[in-house]
């Protein structure tokens, strides 16, 4: 009779959909320890069914469009309500029936999990664009034609041309290929995360790095959000080179 430890390393050897044998193996087998790694690998194998399933609807709209389209891009933007820093956009064509767990709108992962998501979906993507307004461009032609020329620039910088743009609630003016706009769209394409990922993770770094050249506003905390500690710093020290001037006078905060 193998011992507890022995079935504990079975199974965590054993390949998710290769443990079906190891349960009716053991399923008679007493031991409260045995029936306690049953469960525990169970629960598993259910968060998992679960996560393919969402990664499944995710990926609605990519299936209604891929037998017409061969390169569907996802768009979307970061960075619009802040007081300071770019805003900046992501384009992602992933690989038909990609499967990249736990992957969903950037704001409702933690930052562990988006630098994770982030590389995976660096390295499996078909093609990966960014394009960004930096706060002069957004204070000379105010915060929302700055994120379609963002979004026009990571389309743009994209190696492969994209035949689909699924896009995050807009219409981008002035672009050549079919879009469709998705309310929530970060939450019901798994392209469109990608591209929320891509670029919440790339403006995130940017603000650490100018937290280290412009220090006293927490911008690696806050990244340019108006947090209480930021809005002291304004009105003790006043705006930085990055701060938005249109949104600073507007919201009177200096």
């Amino acid at each position: 009779m193998n011992s507890v430890r022995e079935i504990e390393a079975a199974f965590a050897s054993c390949e998710v959909g290769d443990r079906s044998a190891l349960y009716k193996q053991y399923a008679s087998d007493s031991r409260s320890g045995v029936q306690k790694i049953l469960q525990k690998y169970k629960k598993q194998d259910e968060k998992l069914r679960q996560e393919t399933l969402r990664l499944e609807q995710m990926s609605c709209y990519e299936r209604r469009y891929e037998s017409a389209y061969h390169m569907i891009c996802g768009i979307d933007e970061v960075g619009r309500g802040p007081l300071a820093g770019p805003v900046v956009a992501g384009a992602v064509i992933l690989p038909k029936d990609t499967k990249i767990l736990y992957i969903n709108d950037s704001k409702k992962l933690s930052a562990k999990r988006r630098e994770v998501l982030y590389d995976q979906i660096m390295d499996q993507a078909i093609a990966v664009g960014l394009g960004m307004a930096k706060p002069e461009r957004i204070d000379e032609i105010n915060i929302l034609q700055a994120t379609y020329e963002a979004m026009r620039e990571a389309i743009a910088a994209l190696k492969v041309r994209p035949d689909l743009l699924l896009n995050d609630a807009v219409t981008i003016p002035g672009v050549d290929i079919r879009q469709v706009p998705i309310i929530k769209g970060d939450e019901k394409s798994i392209s469109i995360a990608a591209a929320s990922i891509i670029a919440k993770v790339t403006r995130d770094r940017m603000m650490v790095e100018y937290d280290a050249i412009w220090p006293g506003y927490d911008f690696a905390q806050n990244k340019g959000y108006g947090s209480a500690r930021h809005i002291q710093a304004l009105q003790e020290i006043g705006p930085s080179p990055i701060h938005r001037r249109s949104f600073v006078l507007k919201k009177d905060r200096i």
